[in-house]
């Protein structure tokens, strides 16, 4: 069901505030400030109310600790129930419809022709795929402007949300055509932008990232080169002083041979002297020797009358 042109073509947007997720998603999917915390947080008290006159305001086991813990539709930080949205949603008769309904069973495989909005909704955070003249767009409160969404690329979307864990609604019923745009957003974090503006929000903020990311890069790269220019560096430094090191080892190594040397000349001199002195007190005592062993010598007695002249 083609939706006809509203709000003079304005596509409007909210930036995520606080924990406020849920009160950007509905007035995305209003199209308009219609709604603000105060009054998600008045739909939130109603329900609790309601709540606890189904429990008889008594506190019973098997409810646990839910009057005790006050509101299970709002949290102290602001984020708010399913079924705070869906009493948001039915002010303007809208039906929210989980998209795994079995009574949704065609509009999982042709999305984009039969449905206008869905809510898509991950652990404390809420956002909006909302069809706007014609076109589709991602009015996620995280992203600076509303994302343009192909045919195509809407169901692919779709499926990535579902195998990642989003739980998915579709919303029924007419939408406001028109919201009585006021100089500034009640809201205080609505904007209302022309496609074309809003394209060119999405495209520098996206070319922002990839220069962000190739800043990091290039950061991490230089970080990369510093380190090893450092243990270059390191290396260099610890070669020069293994070198100095082995040169000084060298030349001590030398001066101790040459004293080496010099204490082994100075032995042989010594053992030269040693041996000649030897030599010589062996050539003394052979000269003494003969007249130490040979015959004694007869000594002519001229008295002795045994001897004849």
């Amino acid at each position: 069901m083609e939706e006809g042109p509203s709000n003079g073509g304005l596509l409007y947007h909210e930036v995520q505030e606080g924990k406020l997720c849920a009160v950007h998603c509905v007035n995305t999917v209003l199209q308009g400030p219609y709604f603000s915390e105060l009054d998600l947080a008045a739909l939130a008290s109603d329900l609790d109310k309601q709540e606890r006159q189904v429990l008889g305001g008594e506190l019973q086991p098997e409810h646990g600790d839910f009057l005790a813990d006050g509101s299970h539709n709002v949290s102290l930080e602001g984020n708010f129930s399913i079924q705070v949205l869906q009493k948001a949603l039915e002010v303007w008769d809208l039906e929210v419809v989980p998209l795994a309904s079995p009574a949704l069973e065609e509009s999982k495989y042709n999305p984009e022709e039969l449905e206008n909005a869905f809510i898509c909704h991950q652990e404390d955070h809420w956002f909006c795929i909302r069809k706007v003249n014609g076109e589709w767009y991602n009015f996620n409160s995280l992203y600076p402007a509303p994302e343009h969404l192909s045919k195509f690329y809407l169901c692919a979307y779709l499926d990535s949300l579902k195998a990642s864990g989003w739980t998915i609604f579709t919303i029924k019923g007419n939408f406001p055509k028109e919201c009585n745009i006021p100089s500034e957003s009640a809201s205080g974090f609505g904007q209302w932008l022309m496609p074309d503006d809003a394209k060119k929000i999405t495209e520098s903020c996206n070319k922002q990232q990839v220069t962000r990311a190739t800043d990091i890069e290039k950061q991490e790269m230089d970080m990369l080169y510093a380190t090893r220019e450092d243990e270059d560096l390191n290396a260099a430094i610890l070669a020069s002083l293994l070198d100095a090191s082995n040169s000084t080892s060298g030349y001590g190594t030398h001066i101790s041979g040459a004293g080496e040397s010099s204490s082994t000349l100075g032995n042989e001199a010594h053992m030269s002297e040693a041996i000649e002195d030897g030599n010589k007190n062996e050539k003394d005592n052979t000269e003494q020797e003969p007249a130490s062993t040979s015959s004694p010598s007869i000594v002519k007695n001229e008295d002795d009358p045994n001897i004849h002249g």
